[in-house]
């Protein structure tokens, strides 16, 4: 039997916008030659000479948030508690309190494509993609969006580009046991343009991340910015997501791939 890999995950790059400006990742990149300096200083009475052709080590500056590029939100960034639903409200857990198990499970494929950008899913449109599909959720299954966002990415539109996941939406899977989730989108939710809207038209400010704030009733993980998911079928694979044990954080970094075995 062999193993075949799958890349779920975006570049985090200076070029590519995946964020809005205020938000995105800036690098700087040291060639080899540009680190000589530091390296003498560690190594203390070294000259320039005495690296092989020059140089000593390539590196690189990066400044980000913890939800730049693909990533996995902890409960913590939802809300201050969660699991009110199952019992009384707890602190909500951060990113490196997540439990390992959450993040290399079964994967289930929704494809949501079809649906316009801004679009809000509900419990119905979930249960009728997983009856299409012929799955019945499984306890900690890793469930993940395919929408439109995916094919944009790349273009200065990706960020209010897909549909996003409802409360009501959110709250089927949790209450099968999925406890962590992704889209291929910005945001789990809808749209940020969107949202604001529908909230100016009718006032309803519940529809403020709706999707994430259902982890104050049961607390949960979701990835965003993942990639290629059109690559996937709906079911047959396996989901790992570890992220960075950053402390206390309300997020961390990963390289999501799917893992089939062949």
């Amino acid at each position: 039997m062999s193993r075949r890999f799958v890349d779920l995950s975006i570049y985090l790059e200076n070029e590519v916008l995946s964020d809005p400006p205020m938000l995105a990742p800036k690098i700087e990149y040291q060639k080899h030659a540009e680190t000589v300096g530091e390296f003498m200083h560690l190594l203390p009475g070294t000259k320039p000479s005495d690296f092989p052709d020059g140089e000593a080590a390539a590196a690189e500056w990066v400044r980000l948030t913890t939800h730049s590029g693909t990533h996995l939100d902890a409960p913590y960034h939802f809300h201050s508690t969660m699991n009110r639903k199952l019992g009384e409200a707890e602190r909500s857990i951060t990113i490196d309190e997540v439990p390992l198990e959450w993040c290399f499970q079964p994967g289930v494929k929704l494809d949501f494509r079809h649906l316009p950008d801004g679009h809000v899913v509900t419990a119905a449109e979930v249960d009728a993609e997983l009856k299409r599909i012929g799955h019945i959720l499984q306890p900690l299954e890793i469930v993940v969006i395919n929408t439109r966002a995916g094919e944009r990415y790349g273009q200065s539109d990706y960020v209010n580009c897909g549909c996003g996941m409802g409360y009501e939406a959110t709250m089927y899977l949790l209450e099968r046991g999925v406890r962590l989730t992704g889209t291929d989108a910005w945001s789990w939710d809808a749209p940020f343009s969107y949202t604001a809207k529908k909230i100016a038209e009718t006032g309803n400010v519940d529809l403020i991340w709706e999707g994430h704030k259902a982890g104050r009733d049961i607390g949960y993980c979701h990835l965003e910015k993942l990639h290629n998911l059109e690559a996937l079928p709906p079911t047959g694979f396996t989901i790992s997501c570890f992220p960075h044990k950053i402390r206390a954080a309300s997020a961390g970094w990963t390289r999501a791939v799917a893992i089939f075995e062949e």
